[in-house]
């Protein structure tokens, strides 16, 4: 009779290797890397899902249709059990739902609804009160008087739509304040919106008050417009996103407001909503947004006011940005 012998190096190479086929993976797909704040979106989500003992399988788009649909394929092909994804267009992205299905992979849509699909879950923030707040503060600066220019982000975006609605409605609340432009922006571009601001403010001879955009980038792209006619300081802008470079321009006194949108949180979600949907578990919620097709289950994470008063409770005291990278080696401001 023969006699084997395995060796404890060998039963740990193959519990490991064991263990590393049976890692569950799930796949997370940004519309783009190309703003700052998608850094953030892909570390926490990649440390929340290690955290969860996942895999992930990252991919970004860049802001392109086409792009998005080669990833999402690619990613597909790697196995994943779970499919996060950030739509660059909300109303066609119904066929990466449609094939993610076919392969039986759960989708998450993520910061971005996906309308007109059978969508499985839906982890946002809340961009109604980001455009409550941008208003308001507005109106409030201005004393219920002004005119008023919104910067959109790219057209189809649920979260670019969103944010505008509720600039508009709650500027319906103070009948002096005029909206005389409202413009989408391809990929959200600060140049573009740069150009949109110039523009505006040569048709109206500078008479412009209030300029609300949908993110950090295009409210930079206002600021470097606005500058450039010297009305620093003179007209109200807000963003959203609390860039570096939008709190920079807060303290410095050349942007009025931004909104911050608290990353960790809805990556963390994300991460934990796919986990559970790849494991075949139902993550109940009792908040319902209607894609057109049906009623998804969503989560909803919050958003705060920034301004010079509070920006270091906000975005420095909750380790969003540190104290270097707004200040730089100077500690103090």
């Amino acid at each position: 009779m023969r006699t084997v012998i395995i060796s404890l190096a060998s039963i740990a190479l193959f519990s490991s290797v064991a263990a590393h086929a049976e890692t569950v993976k799930i796949g997370f797909v940004l519309a783009t890397m190309q703003e700052e704040r998608y850094q953030k979106d892909k570390k926490y989500f990649e440390d929340a899902a290690k955290k969860l003992g996942v895999e992930v399988v990252f991919a970004s788009a860049d802001n392109s249709e086409r792009t998005q649909s080669q990833k999402v394929e690619n990613v597909l092909s790697k196995g994943v059990k779970a499919l996060v994804i950030q739509p660059v267009n909300s109303d066609s992205a119904g066929t990466f739902v449609k094939l993610a299905h076919d392969a039986k992979v759960p989708v998450i849509a993520y910061d971005r609804i996906i309308n007109n699909a059978n969508l499985d879950y839906y982890v946002t923030q809340d961009s109604c009160e980001v455009g409550k707040l941008q208003a308001e503060a507005a109106a409030k600066a201005a004393n219920g008087k002004g005119n008023v220019l919104i910067l959109s982000g790219q057209d189809g975006h649920s979260v670019a739509k969103e944010i505008t609605r509720c600039n508009v409605e709650a500027l319906k609340k103070f009948p002096g304040m005029k909206v005389v432009l409202q413009k989408s922006h391809p990929g959200w571009s600060g140049s573009a919106a740069q150009a949109t601001t110039e523009n505006t403010l040569s048709k109206y001879k500078n008479d412009i008050q209030v300029i609300l955009a949908n993110n950090s980038g295009m409210a930079n792209g206002a600021v470097q417009a606005v500058e450039g006619q010297k009305l620093g300081g003179k007209v109200f802008i807000a963003g959203a996103d609390a860039d570096v470079t939008s709190i920079r321009n807060i303290i410095a006194g050349k942007q009025t407001f931004e909104v911050f949108k608290a990353i960790q949180p809805l990556a963390e979600k994300a991460a934990e909503v796919a986990v559970r949907a790849a494991k075949g578990e139902t993550v109940a919620s009792e908040f319902k947004v209607n894609n057109g097709t049906k009623e998804v289950t969503s989560f909803n994470t919050s958003v705060y006011a920034v301004d010079k008063v509070n920006f270091e409770k906000t975005v420095i005291d909750s380790g969003f940005h540190s104290r270097q990278a707004i200040f730089g080696n100077t500690t103090k401001r």
